[in-house]
């Protein structure tokens, strides 16, 4: 495996995993929605609607793969 197979394997998992929460996440709340007619909208989404978009989460995931990247060249590359 090349050098970047492990971290690219570890970022994949980690956007993974977020897809899966959120998805479950949509279920629970369909399957209470099925209970009634008109749910409220949580007071977290009111306060904060960008903070649990899984979108914007997996935007952050890969800036922090890029920012990571960066420093590890920035690390090892020689002055000359």
């Amino acid at each position: 495996m090349g050098l970047w197979a492990w971290p690219l394997l570890g970022v994949i998992v980690i956007i993974c995993a977020i897809g899966y929460y959120a998805t479950r996440r949509i279920m629970v709340f369909e399957r209470k929605r099925e209970q009634t007619n008109d749910a409220p909208i949580p007071a977290a989404i009111k306060d904060h609607p960008m903070t649990l978009n899984p979108i914007f989460l997996v935007y952050v995931a890969a800036l922090v793969f890029v920012i990571v990247l960066i420093g590890y060249f920035y690390a090892t590359s020689s002055p000359y």
